[in-house]
């Protein structure tokens, strides 16, 4: 009985410590709900709406039934319209788009001369042609976007315009750029950099300043004439070259042991890691100073890391999620460092092209060392 009341005795004091621990109880109801909120709405491996470009060098009906008849799939939504393929691949390249639909400007004599189609077209022969009806230029650095569009290649034109349906398709020819064979790695590497340095930088500064309470160093601190910005800038700089050896170890094993291409320079590769190592490691500022102890900081730092896995791109297309959720992910520095590595590693794209990802990441880095700085009080407690 002695043994049962003991027993009894820590449990009551237990609980009435978690119920002191806010901190802790909302972590343990809002982390499953996250996640199932996640999976179960936001996630989505059936892509639907991705956005693609158009190059219609037809301009006839015969084009635009096949850029409807396309866009019925639900698969792709035309956003863009563009003059040439050159200015499509561009776009491609620049992230605009994700693909191109080119139409040729005899778009109507191929698909008249498509083996025993007819289509009840006045000039339809049995005669076979190799020419395609119409050709994609896919962005193929992600597998599944590249493979939901590869499987318009084969679309059912006969049935869709009203044909008789024992006759033979066409089929339109898909061309992959960046990744051709779809090997998953050249798509993983590139988002293992922004993943890990997710983890690392906001988990090494989220402790910072509880850190220094915790050992005592905060009188130390009141006691010097080091301003609060000093003191955020001197915390994360050492962390800025453990984030760049980071990201030397992964893309240079990556590139020798899996053969995943480097393709842009260094200069724009440097720049867009050094901007989401800052913008990362001032978002570890900010829960170092919301947080009480190490405890809290590192449950908040989880707090940050399961939407920034799930929902920047890296393990899911961005382009399969509702767009509600895509609202709310492209807050996270992640979703932007996802598209910005990929597009330089991947698509050479130049700064310019990610220009509004720059900008965005620049724009968080100062808010949250902005924030850092105010929250932060040199004095103990």
């Amino acid at each position: 009985m002695k043994s049962l009341r003991r027993i009894t005795a820590v449990l009551k004091k237990e609980l009435l410590q978690l119920r002191r621990d806010r901190m802790t109880f909302a972590m343990v109801v809002m982390i499953p709900l996250i996640q199932l909120l996640l999976f179960g709405y936001a996630i989505n491996t059936n892509i639907r709406h991705i956005p693609v470009g158009i190059v219609d060098q037809a301009d006839s009906s015969l084009s635009r039934t096949l850029a409807q008849i396309v866009q019925a799939t639900q698969v792709v939504t035309i956003t863009e319209v563009f003059a040439t393929p050159e200015e499509a691949e561009q776009a491609i390249t620049e992230s605009t788009v994700r693909a191109a639909f080119i139409i040729p400007p005899d778009v109507d004599d191929r698909l008249a001369r498509s083996p025993s189609i007819g289509l009840g077209l006045p000039n339809a022969t049995n005669q076979t042609s190799s020419r395609p009806v119409a050709h994609w230029i896919v962005d193929g650095s992600d597998t599944m976007v590249a493979s939901a569009i590869k499987s318009l290649r084969s679309m059912p034109l006969t049935e869709l315009l009203r044909q008789p349906p024992n006759r033979q398709v066409p089929t339109f020819e898909v061309t992959l750029y960046f990744n051709p064979e779809q090997r998953s790695a050249v798509n993983i590497v590139p988002g293992l950099v922004g993943v890990i340095l997710t983890m690392t930088m906001i988990l090494f500064t989220s402790a910072a300043i509880v850190r220094e309470r915790e050992r005592g160093n905060m009188e130390m601190l009141i006691n010097t004439p080091v301003k609060s910005i000093e003191l955020m800038i001197g915390k994360i700089i050492p962390y800025i070259f453990l984030g760049l050896l980071q990201v030397a170890i992964i893309l240079g094993l990556g590139h020798f042991l899996f053969d995943v291409p480097i393709n842009g320079g260094m200069i724009p590769l440097l720049v867009v890691t050094l901007l989401f190592i800052i913008a990362s490691l001032s978002l570890g500022l900010v829960i170092s100073t919301l947080a009480q102890n190490q405890l809290q900081s590192m449950q908040m730092t989880i707090f940050v890391l399961l939407p920034s896995i799930l929902m920047s791109g890296f393990m899911f297309p961005f382009d399969g999620m509702p767009k509600p959720v895509q609202v709310i992910a492209q807050v996270l520095p992640a979703t932007h460092f996802m598209d910005m590595i990929r597009g330089v590693v991947l698509r050479d794209a130049t700064l310019y092209a990610l220009r509004g990802d720059i900008l965005w990441m620049i724009g968080f880095a100062v808010l949250g060392m902005l924030a850092a700085t105010l929250r932060f009080k040199k004095r103990l407690g």
